[in-house]
């Protein structure tokens, strides 16, 4: 993201100044609590008052609550760069984020909402922030940049389906497929721009040699590629030819990692850990190949999309915001590329115990730790940054 836009005057909480600030913090917050609710939940010891099976409980509110929260964060600061308007902030921000809160209280709760409030409650803050986003593009007229609400879109359709299935069905299959694509496409598009440029902007100036290949031709072609795999996979996430798809798309797309010099970056580790995030994308559409002709558990090739190319990356996205736009230095210190080795481990962790079914349950406890280490660290680091206004630099 570029430099921030200068602000209107605003006098109103620091947090409710730029989109990254709320969302980021309450979504990492969430990140880290989910998964503490989770473990006691996945073994017995608490039932939630949800209308969800336990899984979809858990599969649910990572997507579609804390996913879905740093995704807004993104797109909140994203966009004000893209069309040169002034920010979502103050009470049109507070709105969004009460939206968010009332989803988590009713999914929490739907088992005495009712399936159908819960999910018009939950469904209403992806509705809301589509039509925020449509707006603000639409009326910067940087038209090209509507195109990143289409798996936006999608993953609120999803929702959606996701409520519908798990009512009429009692487990949500297709419609969870469906959002994982939705977020796997979202990195392939946004994280396909992003990870070379910062790589660029540092190799430029720090580490001269090679540089990452601009994108063109070769890059669309993998885009596409990969769209239908994942396309093919929602539908059908088994048998050969879906396989087949699946690993091409990996294969593509760890040729495309390949051509941005991530291996230049080690000496700098907020670039580094883009790169590291990124590879998780490929990972997860070889394992999940493999998943559907029946070699390994489809749960292998899930975690490493969701636990490490959606886990890191938007742990990697919400350090270098936070940083960049309240005016500090882009350094990764010390706690900073602790929660990076904390989520990595997780991510390595919660598919190694997919693989190997005699550690399943051990792996999954060092996972579950690790996860909450890498946010509940992020909440503990960089919540200060995120209640605090900015004396300098070009964030609010």
């Amino acid at each position: 993201m570029a430099a921030i836009p200068r602000l209107k005057a605003y006098q109103g909480p620091a947090l409710l100044s730029y989109g990254f600030r709320p969302f980021f913090f309450f979504g990492g917050c969430y990140a880290a609590l989910a998964i503490a609710i989770w473990l006691p939940v996945f073994e017995g010891e608490i039932a939630l008052a949800t209308s969800f099976a336990p899984r979809d409980w858990h599969v649910h509110e990572m997507l579609f609550g804390y996913v879905a929260a740093v995704v807004t964060g993104f797109l909140l600061t994203a966009i004000p760069n893209w069309t040169g308007r002034l920010p979502l902030q103050g009470t049109r921000l507070l709105v969004l984020l009460i939206a968010w809160f009332a989803g988590r209280f009713a999914i929490a709760w739907s088992a005495r909402l009712g399936w159908a409030t819960a999910a018009l409650v939950d469904c209403a803050f992806l509705a809301l922030l589509v039509l925020a986003a449509s707006r603000e593009i639409i009326a910067g007229q940087n038209w090209r940049k509507l195109k990143v609400l289409g798996p936006v879109c999608v993953f609120l359709l999803a929702n959606i389906g996701f409520h519908t299935e798990a009512h009429v069905f009692g487990a949500a299959d297709v419609s969870a497929r469906a959002a994982i694509a939705a977020i796997i496409a979202l990195i392939i598009l946004i994280g396909g721009r992003i990870v070379p440029s910062f790589t660029r902007n540092w190799l430029s100036s720090e580490n001269p040699g090679r540089l990452p290949l601009p994108f063109g031709r070769f890059d669309i072609i993998s885009i596409a590629v990969s769209a239908a795999a994942l396309c093919l996979w929602v539908a059908m996430p088994e048998g050969s030819w879906t396989g087949a798809a699946l690993c091409l798309a990996g294969a593509i797309q760890c040729v495309r990692l390949t051509r941005w010099a991530g291996e230049r970056t080690a000496r700098e580790r907020l670039v580094l850990i883009l790169h590291i995030a990124y590879a998780f994308v490929p990972l997860g559409f070889v394992l999940s190949g493999l998943a559907a002709i029946g070699t390994i558990p489809h749960s292998a090739g899930l975690h490493a999309w969701m636990v490490g190319a959606a886990g890191t990356m938007t742990l990697a996205v919400m350090t270098r915001a936070s940083l960049g736009h309240t005016g500090h230095e882009l350094v990764a210190g010390a706690g900073t590329q602790a929660i990076y080795a904390a989520v990595v481990a997780a991510a390595g962790a919660r598919v190694a115990g997919a693989l190997i079914p005699a550690w399943t349950l051990a792996l999954l406890h060092v996972a579950t730790l690790a996860w909450i280490a890498a946010f509940g660290g992020f909440v503990v680091l960089y919540g200060p940054i995120l209640f605090r206004r900015a004396g300098t630099g070009h964030g609010p």
